[in-house]
């Protein structure tokens, strides 16, 4: 994947995105309030939260297509406000849904876009060609974008984001709805324009993907970055260890959080699956007591693990809900 010449690449000294502050309304949704962002050049950053979080409005006022209420944005050392030509001239954007055209082939789809970026016919397909190679979908180049699997439509997604290779790469939850192979194409990709020299942001709800790509991640919610740092730092923030037993039946549930709660002295969390809890542990001594007292009341163990923290104990501990819990207000706002 090479970097197209002429273009500057940014020090690496110098933050490819330096936010202080930033706020934005949508009425009176306040879907971001008070972000401060420090991303630095050839490095992927994660911002985690849920469905609704302020995601997607960060997003899109990085990358010029929304005014920020208040604040200051620089982004590739350009004032968003004073210089937004400057920096759309640097950037690339995947959002949540497709922009390709359906009734158009996948190689259609990319000389189209060279065209309108100023490239010659010749030069138009040449860089369609090399695109279509390094995504992995020259074979079903001649194809109508609507007969595509929904990897293939995103791997067209980033491809046409990079016509012109952008120093900084903004991904808006692009493995919202894939499969297990598909998410992990995407995340090959994304190492790879890292490994070329591009600075990656990257929103997600997913706490594996923030964990797997990501140099540094912000933790937001409500529109406030509630916590920032490696992925490492973030899961030691909020103890060592975890416990986590999977129950073999859920009626037992209540019972079972009501004495690991007593016999840990700690709060107990639910899972996404009505049979799963888990809690932090101090030792593992707390846990094989723990875990005896539910077998002395016969609540009945399908399976139990006790080991580090993951970052969805992270966002269970600092928010009180899962990161793909619903959300209203701002999402409706954001996705308008």
């Amino acid at each position: 994947m090479s970097r197209t010449a002429g273009l500057s690449t940014p020090q690496i000294d110098t933050p490819a995105i330096d936010v202080t502050r930033l706020r934005k309304s949508y009425g009176e949704v306040r879907a971001v309030d008070g972000v401060d962002l420090r991303v630095s050049a050839e490095s992927v950053y994660g911002v985690l939260g849920p469905n609704g979080a302020g995601k997607t409005t960060i997003i899109r006022t990085l990358a010029t297509l929304i005014p920020p209420d208040s604040g200051e944005v620089r982004v590739l050392g350009h004032d968003v406000l004073r210089e937004a030509g400057a920096i759309r001239d640097r950037i690339g954007l995947t959002g949540q849904y497709s922009s390709v055209d359906d009734e158009l082939s996948g190689r259609d789809n990319l000389v189209l876009l060279a065209r309108l970026r100023g490239f010659s016919w010749g030069g138009a397909r040449r860089r369609a060609e090399e695109l279509l190679t390094t995504f992995g979908l020259d074979e079903a180049a001649s194809r109508l974008v609507r007969t595509y699997s929904g990897g293939m439509r995103r791997r067209l997604d980033i491809a046409s984001s990079m016509i012109v290779t952008p120093d900084l790469m903004f991904l808006d939850e692009p493995t919202t709805g894939l499969d297990p192979h598909s998410r992990n194409q995407v995340w090959e990709l994304v190492r790879g324009m890292v490994a070329e020299g591009a600075t990656v942001l990257l929103t997600t709800q997913y706490l594996d993907e923030a964990d797997q790509l990501a140099d540094r991640i912000a933790v937001i919610d409500h529109g406030r970055v509630i916590a920032e740092g490696t992925p490492a730092e973030l899961k030691r923030s909020v103890g060592s260890s975890v416990l986590r037993v999977r129950l073999r039946a859920a009626e037992q549930r209540e019972r079972a959080e009501r004495m690991l709660a007593e016999a840990l002295g700690t709060s107990v969390h639910s899972g996404a699956d009505r049979v799963e809890l888990s809690a932090q542990v101090a030792a593992e001594e707390e846990a094989t007591r723990a875990l005896a007292a539910l077998t002395n009341a016969g609540i009945g163990l399908a399976e139990y693990a006790f080991g580090h923290a993951t970052l969805d104990q992270v966002f269970l501990a600092l928010t009180g809900h899962p990161a793909d819990g619903a959300r209203s207000g701002a999402e409706t706002e954001e996705a308008a």
